[in-house]
């Protein structure tokens, strides 16, 4: 028999897609808010969170739900070529769609029209994911910065070498440019794509970003707002 989970709260972040979202939590300076369900507003469920500095969370694979899974996955940084097993990766296509970050804690609103509200840094979630707990990190426990970690440990340092025109970045507000910059940096394309000619375009912040990738240069050529753009903030 199996558990079921509720939804205790729901990520708001500058990813309305997919695409481009970073590989893992931590890697760019992203920033969003977590509100909770109205079942679970009470303050007293997160008294005492903002003396951590840093929180994990569980959440929901949304957008890959998929009827049957694999035993075996391509993780893009290995090209899209090579197998592994599915539990030898964080690969979001799981029999069970449970993601996991690590992300940190900025602050912390615990009474406004809407509940309690944290403000996290870090997230790799597309904005309204659900999820499914929230769980303090411990470092004494939840660090081990000595142990193996795959074929991850060996691909970690994989980057691209980002070009973006000045007259472009000037479009993207001030607090968005350093995190949009760690993001192209990763390479959002699918590892497989080599096409040089091929035009990628990625939502952010309200944006479009256009870009061409040619071996290890990125090179953006277009932004543009979205024009049925809503600020998440606002709705706070």
């Amino acid at each position: 028999m199996g558990a079921t989970l509720k939804i205790i709260a729901r990520i708001h972040t500058d990813f309305p897609s997919k695409f481009g979202i970073p590989r893992q939590s931590g890697l760019a300076d992203t920033h969003g808010f977590i509100i909770f369900e109205p079942k679970f507003r009470n303050p007293d469920s997160i008294k005492g969170i903002e003396e951590y500095s840093r929180l994990w969370l569980l959440w929901e694979f949304s957008e890959n739900k998929r009827e049957a899974w694999n035993p075996m996955v391509r993780p893009p940084r290995l090209g899209g070529n090579k197998r592994v097993g599915v539990f030898a990766s964080r690969s979001p296509f799981r029999p069970n769609p449970i993601g996991l970050s690590c992300v940190e804690l900025e602050r912390v609103e615990a009474e406004t029209p809407k509940g309690p509200i944290l403000y996290i840094k870090g997230a790799d979630l597309m904005d309204g994911t659900p999820i499914y707990d929230i769980k303090p990190y411990l470092p004494y426990v939840d660090a081990y910065p000595q142990a193996e970690a795959g074929f991850a440990d060996r691909v970690r340092d994989y980057c691209l070498t980002v070009e973006f025109p000045e007259e472009l970045l000037k479009r993207v507000p001030a607090e968005k440019r350093e995190a949009l910059r760690q993001i192209l940096a990763q390479d959002p394309r699918p590892s497989y794509q080599e096409d040089p000619e091929r035009m990628y375009g990625m939502e952010y912040a309200g944006f479009e970003i256009r870009f061409q990738v040619e071996e290890r240069r990125l090179a953006v050529r277009d932004v543009y707002a979205k024009a049925d753009r809503q600020d998440i903030v606002s709705g706070v």
